[in-house]
C-alpha cells in the first residue's frame, strides 16, 4: 500500500512541474551521486558513473530521434557534448569534476540560468 501511496504522490508532484524541471531534476540528482563518489566511496563511485553514463546514453538516444523538436544544430551541439562526457566515463580514472561541471552546466540552461 505505501508503494501506492508514494507512487500517487509523486505523479501529483510531477504534474506540477514541467518537463524542464524534472529534466533538471536528474541532472541534479546524478550530479549529486558524482559529487558523493569524488569522496573515495568506490561503490558510489561505480554507481555514479554507470548512472550518468545511462543518462547521457538515454539523453543522446533522445537527440537522435528525428521528431525531437530542438533545432537541429543544438542537438548536435548536445550529442557531442554527451560524447566527450562518455568518453570520461569510459576512462579507467574519470574526472569527475568535469562531468560534474558539464552536468551542472545543463540543469543551468534547462533552468534558464
Amino acid at each position: 500500500m505505501h508503494g501506492l501511496t508514494a507512487s500517487r504522490a509523486y505523479k501529483a508532484r510531477s504534474a506540477d512541474r514541467n518537463f524542464r524541471e524534472q529534466e533538471a531534476d536528474v541532472f541534479r540528482r546524478a550530479t549529486a551521486a558524482l559529487r558523493v563518489a569524488a569522496s573515495g566511496d568506490d561503490l558510489a563511485r561505480i554507481r555514479a558513473v554507470a548512472d550518468n553514463r545511462l543518462l547521457w546514453s538515454t539523453l543522446m538516444i533522445l537527440l537522435r530521434d528525428p521528431s525531437n523538436a530542438l533545432p537541429a544544430p543544438l542537438r548536435g551541439s548536445l550529442i557531442s557534448v554527451g560524447l566527450a562526457v562518455q568518453r570520461e566515463l569510459d576512462a579507467p580514472e574519470p574526472d569527475l569534476p568535469f562531468v560534474i561541471g558539464i552536468n551542472e552546466q545543463i540543469t543551468a540552461g534547462l533552468m534558464g540560468v
